[in-house]
């Protein structure tokens, strides 16, 4: 949900709020827009945003540290590391990461973002309006749980998914709750990936990414196809058969 609205520059919405955020060096500047219709400033003081920040790009975690550590280990990734500094894993809210999860079903990118984009402009309440593009937080279970949902999510041409995002919104809406998701990061990963392919449209890959982006499980390793490609190629992986199976997932990621 994030856009680069000037060079080097990136608007998106975060915790309720929309921000604009640009790097320079070490520094981290910020533009944090409030909830009035005309784009009204009321935000949060700075100890605040300096919290939701640090915790949406996990800055607490020691990232150089790591990559010496990881360098050390594998000669591939000492070879591609230099390319790419600073890459994050990030701690994004349960529910906006396992729903906008389930639209990467059989899916690209750029189809993605458009029906997220859809999704909240139809449900989510608007937070405000920037050079004439208005911006709406992510929906609420409640507004996906609703009778018309599935078939408001298919006009906006969501398909087979509408069912699943629909039907997921439900299901945890009478059963954990938005914080009993969230409470998820407290258990462990084996418990937490077994609660979450219990719900509807969600699988292996779709658990394994909302473990790791969502609920703190840093062992969790989503495979696709790419990562089952890369891990034959580069690591020599013996694989059996042609497809991606549940075991196949499951060896690749321990």
């Amino acid at each position: 949900r994030w856009w680069e609205s000037s060079p080097g520059a990136w608007t998106g919405v975060l915790g309720e709020r929309v921000w604009t955020l640009r790097q320079e060096g070490e520094r981290l500047w910020y533009t944090v827009y409030g909830g009035g219709e005309a784009g009204t400033t009321t935000a949060p003081g700075w100890a605040e945003t300096d919290r939701i920040l640090s915790d949406f790009f996990q800055l607490d975690v020691g990232l150089a540290g790591l990559y010496r550590a990881w360098g050390a280990a594998d000669p591939l990734f000492q070879q591609v590391a230099g390319d790419f500094p600073g890459v994050r894993v990030l701690r994004q809210d349960p529910i906006e990461c396992l729903l906008s999860f389930i639209c990467t079903s059989n899916n690209h990118i750029s189809r993605i973002t458009t029906m997220i984009e859809r999704l909240c402009r139809a449900f989510g309440r608007r937070l405000c309006c920037l050079d004439a593009r208005p911006f709406h937080a992510f929906p609420t279970l409640s507004a996906l749980a609703g009778a018309d949902a599935e078939a408001r999510l298919r006009a906006l041409g969501f398909g087979y998914r509408a069912k699943f995002v629909s039907g997921t919104a439900r299901a945890i809406a009478k059963g954990l709750g938005a914080e009993g998701l969230r409470r998820l990061r407290a258990a462990p990963y084996a418990e937490a990936r077994r609660v979450l392919c219990a719900l509807p449209g969600v699988g292996t890959k779709v658990a394994d990414c909302v473990c790791l982006m969502a609920l703190d499980k840093a062992e969790a390793v989503p495979v696709d196809t790419h990562v089952w490609r890369i891990a034959w190629q580069r690591y020599g992986v013996a694989l059996g058969g042609r497809s991606l199976t549940p075991r196949a997932h499951q060896e690749i990621g321990e």
